[in-house]
């Protein structure tokens, strides 16, 4: 049960995050207010953990929970931190001791966005999941995350709860155990005694280490095999109860029958035609039904082991890419779509051909999360591929592409990334924006710059002239200061307004790159008269004093 002190404490922490969340949205990251209260929500969260070594929230619609304490409760509609999780999903967030600054300014960072006015390229939950926290965990209703609503359809639980009956395994079983039948068979030189011995140590187990021992006691016997049909006849038992582990949800059994056949399979002083058995048997791990089925597993409640699923990716080949592809496009969970994701990362990089197939899929999001496996693959032999991505019919796709375009950092990229400063979009646009500024070279800088310079661009929302202009000032050379500072001198008697807000943006930019030399200019803007203008000259002003006094 919580104590008085600790509700308290987890209370201020709840509070803290909420003046963090509206403090980080309103100033930059370079300005002492902005590193004070990422200080301040640390030390909440240290002084929690100085006698626990986690804190758990409960998300509900309005209120959130400290074990059975309400910490938070909020019924309006904005600025309501709750609903803010809760309507994308988020049930429960989980902080563990050994957080640290960095991990929090992250998260911060990701629960600052305004997700309904702003052009967001992800959902909280994705966010999340890319950051790959440490220390931040997060629970989240897969029913409600679903991505599209093809992802909408009943699952087919293949898995949960089926029924062992084979009539395949159950004759390998039967012929395995029968003592009438044993007897009849020469392969098999265990006596009766032998046979009931074994029979027992099975039936002591739960059922998944009977499936393993079987199949154990199948290569026992297969070595002793003395007929060319005995041994065909075990070699497809083997097969069987491969199918049967995987049918029925069965991993660690699978993955013990595969690192008996990998081990068979490559020792030179075994028969050569039983280590091609054993090698054309590893294949079936890469086989289209194998991982209809294992894949099942991710997507269905069966816990698996995170060994058992890393040992499995180490036995598929190339030839498995496509089957993945294939089951990425049926996954009903974000669970299950992570863990193929997570395998055509691994596997991918050995086929890239085979993989950018899946860039014509019908469906969107298989196109857009081979575009996040490519991004994370980092081969820029993606890139021509990637090139046609970009101009998807579906805006998540081309957001999608565009970052990936950029963070492969290919001058083949540029043409491409020229044309998606125009898409119909704005955060295509913005995505645009941030890749030039991510390849960084000079021609990218003149993109920008040119595309800024064109008469119609003051026609332009100013959060999105606020954005070319920041990406400009990640480039600190002549060039950039001296056309912000033209910027700030223009003058017109047409499009006042228009004007003012490019002059705001340059003022910002300026302060920015801490462009000291820029102070007499922007001084002279401060009582323009213009509200937007008059505030982000002052601000501008008081980073580079700032900046001049450190």
């Amino acid at each position: 049960m919580n104590t008085f002190e600790e509700t308290a404490i987890v209370k201020e922490i709840i509070q803290t995050l909420i003046k963090a969340k509206k403090t980080i949205r309103t100033y930059p990251e370079n300005n002492p207010v902005y590193s004070k209260i990422i200080a301040t929500t640390f030390s909440k969260f240290s002084v929690f953990f100085i006698s626990n070594e986690e804190l758990v929230l409960k998300i509900k619609l309005n209120e959130i929970l400290f074990g059975s304490e309400r910490v938070y409760f909020n019924q309006e509609k904005e600025d309501n931190l709750a609903m803010f999780f809760f309507k994308d999903g988020i049930r429960e967030l989980q902080f563990r001791n050994g957080l640290t600054p960095q991990e929090l300014e992250e998260f911060l960072k990701i629960i600052t966005l305004d997700f309904e006015r702003e052009a967001v390229d992800d959902d909280i939950v994705t966010l999340l999941w890319e950051k790959d926290f440490q220390d931040i965990k997060y629970v989240a209703d897969e029913n409600f995350l679903v991505e599209d609503e093809e992802y909408g359809l009943k699952a087919e639980n293949e898995i949960k709860g089926k029924s062992p009956a084979s009539h395949e395994f159950q004759r390998a079983y039967t012929d395995a155990f029968k003592a009438e039948d044993l007897g009849e068979v020469a392969v098999i030189n265990l006596t009766e005694e032998d046979l009931a011995r074994l029979a027992g140590e099975i039936n002591e187990d739960n059922a998944e280490d009977k499936l393993e021992k079987l199949s154990g006691l199948l290569f026992d016997i297969l070595f002793i095999a003395e007929r060319p049909s005995d041994y065909e006849d075990l070699v497809n038992f083997i097969k069987e109860a491969m199918q049967y582990a995987a049918r029925s949800g069965d991993l660690r059994t699978f993955t013990y029958i595969l690192r008996r056949l990998r081990k068979y399979s490559g020792d030179a002083g075994i028969n050569e035609t039983y280590r091609k058995h054993f090698s054309s048997l590893i294949s079936l791990a890469s086989s289209e039904e194998s991982i209809k089925h294992i894949s099942g597993i991710f997507d269905s409640e069966i816990e698996t082991d995170d060994s058992f699923l890393n040992e499995y990716t180490e036995f598929l080949d190339r030839n498995a890419v496509s089957p993945l592809i294939s089951a990425l496009g049926e996954m009903k969970t974000i669970k299950g779509r992570r863990k193929v994701i997570s395998i055509l990362v691994d596997l991918g990089k050995k086929d890239i051909q085979t993989l950018v197939k899946g860039l014509k899929d019908s469906r969107w999001y298989v196109v857009r999360n081979i575009i996040y496996i490519l991004r994370h693959i980092g081969d820029k032999k993606a890139v021509e591929y990637l090139l046609n991505s970009a101009r998807h019919p579906d805006v998540r796709v081309r957001r999608e592409a565009i970052r990936t375009l950029g963070e492969l950092k290919s001058i083949h990229t540029l043409q491409a990334l020229r044309h998606s400063l125009d898409d119909p979009d704005l955060s295509v646009r913005k995505a645009s924006v941030e890749a030039l500024c991510s390849i960084g070279s000079d021609t990218a800088k003149r993109i920008i710059l040119a595309k800024i310079s064109e008469k119609d661009f003051g026609e332009r929302d100013f959060d999105e002239k606020k954005a070319f202009y920041e990406g400009l000032s990640a480039w600190d050379d002549p060039d950039v200061s001296e056309f912000m500072i033209k910027t700030l001198a223009r003058t017109s008697l047409f499009k006042k307004s228009q004007m003012d807000e490019d002059k705001a943006c340059a003022a910002h930019c300026l302060g920015l790159m801490g462009k000291k030399e820029a102070i007499p200019s922007i001084e002279k803007l401060k009582d323009s008269g213009n509200r937007l203008l008059n505030d982000y000259a002052i601000n501008a002003l008081k980073r580079l004093e700032y900046d001049r006094q450190k």
